[in-house]
């Protein structure tokens, strides 16, 4: 038995219902009635997203009586409308997370445990909240109206409760929570179109979403006005005024429904719930605001970019359903076509043979397992990527082995060499690349997942160094097999200006990555000369070796050969050898700074490679100073102090020099 079960005192809904737990209407008083309201939506507010980070329905929305027996409220028009709308949008988002299956919390996020998630009227939700909404305006432009006027009394109008001087404010609390909970059903409902078509009309209502925001935070100090019972501060409490809701039971689906976890959960704070809602609007509008670009490079640093805001599952879920649509990206583009878009061979887009060739296939699939990966947590996607390397390392040789055997142990691009031999090594080209670049991920996220301790920096870094090189070779050779195509066809000047400005694309892409090498270089033999003249960052263990700890950070990788005839030995030869004079000599964080003044310009329209260079300039000077700090001091000094922190790139460390 499990003593921290809190036990509902009711052993069915009907029970709790006719002790008075949920009653309807909420209280005789009308003003007590709307207040209560109020806190009903609040509270239901809080679970809506307690539920998205994690939980599961029947601990968070479905504690509520007034949910589970919904034609209760029919006699309720504003309770009504509200519930119903919250029910669609629950099943909205329960449907992008399923199809999304995004490897983490949608086991519990998406089981509905027998609940009452849907109704034939629930499709009328947004007429009877557009009606409820249209009343309390009219009520609330009445308000003003005898404002002006300085009138006594409203005629023709209902008010909604009996004090005249709090109608006007009651009225606003109650629009803003109800167009909410319009606003954000149709955010749901538009991104959830095909092919992306909904997605300038999700951004105009995630701005109205917004908005309404700011009203519900506005009227916190009115309903705290009105509020006589205090019971929790902000922090702990679920509803704007600071009142306990009516018609919540948190431990009744415990018992009712079997599946069921037994233990109630901490429901998020209204003004926590408030932050969540914020950013989750935030992270939809950038999703909504892509371009939707056929482009695979761009679609990649997108959700790269993406991922750093560290996005909840919800955000997420709906990336993933946008990106991959029936097999396709965006649900319009064929994935084959997206790589030969990306081998720069425009020729054969819509090519059957193309299409249907094997390895174009496999491609294809690895491709959406790629954006699949990339849009799930963290954690699970560093250990999936991991896995993923394999395929395209077998796929990598299986190219190889059919170039081999079809053409011969030709390397280069020859003048008389047919499409199908051009079209085989350009892919051999493009699958090895995003081989590089996958490992390239998988390294780098293991430093935002707190993976690796000081003393493995140094053979991390060595990883990283040769990844990085390794990718930017194949970067090269992809486009000089792309731009030797386009010579042969004799392009027109405008084809020719847009290949320019594609190669100083790259150019920048490859720049930057240059930076990338000379930073883990630099940052690896740093390490390296340390452990050799200083002793220090070893790795010193009873339980594994150094090459055991090797193995276990990059077993993957070494696995898919990626790189080929890389090992722990070609590691310690390397680290092994590395000395001060060296050091200083192939001084590689002034490399970076001769580098990153050309880049600043060419990234002048983009903010976001803007940041990145900022940072890599700062990582690149503080590490310039500590070197010459411990050349000048000498590395084997004992009073030198140096430690490694990440203060201006989630990546790349920074040495702290100090003499003690």
């Amino acid at each position: 038995m499990d003593s921290g079960i809190e036990r509902s005192a009711y052993n069915s809904i009907e029970e709790a219902i006719e002790d008075g737990v949920a009653p309807v209407p909420l209280s005789l008083d009308r003003t007590v009635d709307v207040q209560r309201s109020i806190d009903v939506m609040d509270h239901l507010f809080s679970c809506e997203a307690t539920w998205h980070k994690g939980h599961t329905l029947a601990q968070t929305v479905f504690t509520c009586i007034y949910l589970m027996r919904m034609e209760r409220t029919s006699s309720h028009a504003v309770l009504n409308s509200f519930c119903r709308t919250l029910r669609a949008t629950c099943n909205g988002v329960i449907s992008v997370v399923s199809t999304a299956r995004t490897h983490e919390e949608e086991d519990l996020f998406t089981m509905s445990f027998g609940l009452p998630l849907r109704d034939e009227r629930d499709d009328k939700c947004l007429s009877i909240l557009n009606s409820v909404e249209e009343t309390i305006s009219r009520q609330l432009r009445a308000c003003k109206a005898q404002a002006l006027s300085k009138k006594k009394t409203l005629e023709d109008i209902e008010s909604l409760q009996d004090k005249p001087d709090l109608e006007e404010d009651y009225c606003r609390a109650l629009l803003c929570r109800l167009r909410f909970r319009k606003h954000f059903y149709h955010v749901v409902m538009s991104m959830r179109k095909p092919h992306g078509r909904g997605l300038e009309l999700a951004r105009k209502h995630v701005a109205s979403c917004l908005n309404e925001l700011s009203l519900m935070l506005k009227s916190r100090e009115f309903l705290k006005s009105q509020s006589n019972i205090m019971l929790q501060d902000d922090e702990n409490c679920t509803t704007a005024s600071g009142c306990q809701p009516v018609g919540f039971d948190v431990s009744l689906n415990s018992r009712l429904l079997s599946p069921t976890p037994p233990r109630a959960v901490k429901v998020l704070s209204w003004s926590n719930a408030i932050r969540y809602f914020e950013k989750l609007l935030h992270d939809l509008d950038v999703i909504c605001a892509l371009s939707l670009d056929p482009v695979l490079e761009n679609v990649l640093h997108f959700i790269v970019q993406f991922q750093k805001s560290v996005p909840d599952l919800v955000p997420r879920a709906f990336l993933q359903t946008l990106l991959v649509q029936d097999g396709k990206l965006y649900g319009q583009n064929l994935f084959s076509d997206v790589i030969s878009r990306a081998l720069s061979l425009p020729d054969i887009i819509g090519d059957k043979e193309f299409q249907m060739n094997e390895f174009v296939v496999q491609l294809g699939q690895l491709v959406i397992n790629l954006l699949k990966i990339l849009c799930t947590n963290t954690a699970w996607q560093r250990r999936k990527l991991g896995k993923s390397l394999q395929d395209w390392s077998t796929i990598s040789i299986q190219l190889e082995l059919a170039l081999k055997r079809e053409f011969g142990e030709t390397r280069n691009v020859l003048h008389h060499e047919n499409m199908c031999m051009r079209v085989s090594k350009q892919l051999l080209i493009w699958t090895q690349e995003h081989a590089y670049w996958v490992a390239s991920r998988f390294l780098t996220l293991g430093f935002e997942l707190d993976l690796y301790s000081p003393g493995e920096y140094c053979m991390v870094y060595w990883y990283m160094y040769v990844v990085f090189t390794k990718l930017i070779e194949k970067m090269q050779l992809r486009v000089l097999a792309s731009n030797e195509t386009s010579q042969r066809k004799g392009k027109k000047k405008k084809d020719h200006s847009k290949d320019s400005a594609r190669d100083m694309t790259f150019s920048s892409s490859c720049l930057l990555l240059q930076c990338y090498v000379l930073l883990s270089e630099g940052l690896s033999m740093m390490l390296a000369v340390l452990r050799n003249e200083s002793r220090s960052f070893q790795l010193p263990s009873i339980f594994n070796t150094e090459q055991e700890r090797f193995m276990q950070h990059f077993d993957l990788l070494q696995k898919a050969r990626v790189p080929e005839h890389i090992s722990y030995y070609s590691f310690k030869e390397s680290s092994s050898r590395a000395g001060i004079t060296d050091l200083v000599k192939y001084n590689f964080f002034k490399e970076i700074q001769k580098i990153t003044p050309s880049l600043r310009g060419s990234f002048a329209s983009e903010p976001e490679k803007l940041v990145e260079l900022r940072r890599i300039e700062q990582v690149t000077e503080h590490n310039r100073i500590a070197l010459n700090i411990i050349s000048q001091v000498g590395p084997g000094d004992p009073s030198l102090r140096v430690s490694f922190e990440f203060t201006h790139h989630p990546h790349f460390a920074v040495a702290i020099v100090k003499r003690s």
